[in-house]
């Protein structure tokens, strides 16, 4: 995949035609924390009201289309020095190189975005191989397992802890 073709830029309105391809599946939302989309209206209210006014939001775009996001939410107060990170992207490009080159180019800019920033974090489903492999070929650390952590689509699930310092060499 030509690195050039991917970029990342804030959601629109006018993304939802490609956001419902992709956030329609279930493949693509088995890990994530909302549910799967079903209509286009459902769609252009989360656009609308979650996606657009996040401040760290963004659509992961290849030729400028919509497949997949990324976002970056700091924690409050005292805790704004580390964020959580979240991503995915549309299953018919997975393995394809597009999620590590898309947060190769978050990380690479988040610290500056975030002075106050000095710890970038990820949980990761035991299940979830490919989004293991995305963080590490950027330059996570794994830092352990946390066992029934997280709650996802009615479950109570084991995560594993991954995080990148702003000290941290992007690989």
């Amino acid at each position: 995949m030509d690195p050039s073709r991917i970029s990342l830029r804030r959601f629109q309105l006018s993304d939802v035609d490609d956001f419902l391809k992709w956030a329609s599946d279930d493949k693509v939302t088995r890990y994530l924390r909302w549910n799967t989309m079903t209509s286009r209206e459902e769609a252009l209210s989360y656009l609308d009201k979650v996606a657009i006014p996040q401040p760290f939001r963004r659509s992961i775009c290849l030729d400028d289309r919509s497949i997949g996001y990324v976002s970056v939410k700091p924690g409050p107060g005292d805790d704004k020095c580390r964020a959580h990170l979240g991503y995915a992207v549309s299953a018919e490009y997975w393995g394809q190189g597009i999620a590590t080159a898309a947060l190769k180019m978050v990380v690479s800019n988040v610290f500056k975005e975030f002075p106050d920033l000095v710890r970038l974090e990820a949980l990761v489903e035991v299940e979830n191989l490919g989004s293991q492999k995305v963080l590490e070929k950027v330059g996570f650390l794994k830092e352990g397992l946390l066992r029934k952590y997280g709650f996802c689509k009615g479950e109570i699930r084991d995560m594993f802890l991954y995080s990148f310092l702003s000290t941290d060499s992007i690989k």
